[in-house]
């Protein structure tokens, strides 16, 4: 337990934002998840339709600070690599 006001200030800020970015990474592995569902059906329109909605979903992480740009550039990369070979 925090002995000072400004440490126990700083734990209930950080708990706080702990939640906040709970709430984005746990939509975006979903959003994940179910990109990979419908990669693996082979289902183009299902899958342009949630890249899209992951991309923004990374964009909002990134502003938001649950993610950094690098992260979540890395990961939007590797997702449209994945979808351009079901498009080939």
């Amino acid at each position: 337990m925090p002995i000072k006001k400004s440490a126990a200030k700083a734990l209930r800020q950080s708990k706080k934002r702990e939640e906040r970015n709970k709430v984005h990474k746990a939509g975006i592995d979903w959003l994940r998840r179910q990109l990979t569902k419908s990669l693996a059906d082979k289902d183009k329109n299902k899958s342009v339709d949630f890249y899209h909605k992951i991309q923004k979903a990374f964009d909002k992480a990134v502003q938001k600070g649950a993610l950094k740009k690098n992260t979540a550039a890395r990961k939007k990369s590797r997702l449209s690599k994945k979808l351009n070979i079901l498009s080939k």
